[in-house]
């Protein structure tokens, strides 16, 4: 993997804790292991909120849908 270096700048607090945490040798996969497991934490929230979306605009169509099929699944269940 392809690597590019970059200059943050963190509060110093942050900095001392992420030092004493990680230690420096460490420091620059912790941070990127970190961003990663975030960028996934939000692109999930995006998938989520687009699917919601997609259910609520087709909910009436989904609806009619399940309706119009109700007797044929409905039909079977008097042999159980």
């Amino acid at each position: 993997m392809s690597t590019v270096r970059m200059n943050v700048t963190l509060p110093e607090d942050l900095a001392h804790r992420l030092d004493t945490l990680v230690g420096s040798r460490k420091k620059s996969r912790f941070i990127a292991e970190t961003i990663e497991a975030k960028i996934k934490e939000l692109e999930h929230g995006a998938l989520a909120k687009r699917l919601e979306e997609g259910y609520k605009a087709t909910r009436k169509e989904d609806l009619a849908i399940a309706k119009e099929f109700e007797t044929v699944d409905m039909e079977a269940w008097d042999e159980y």
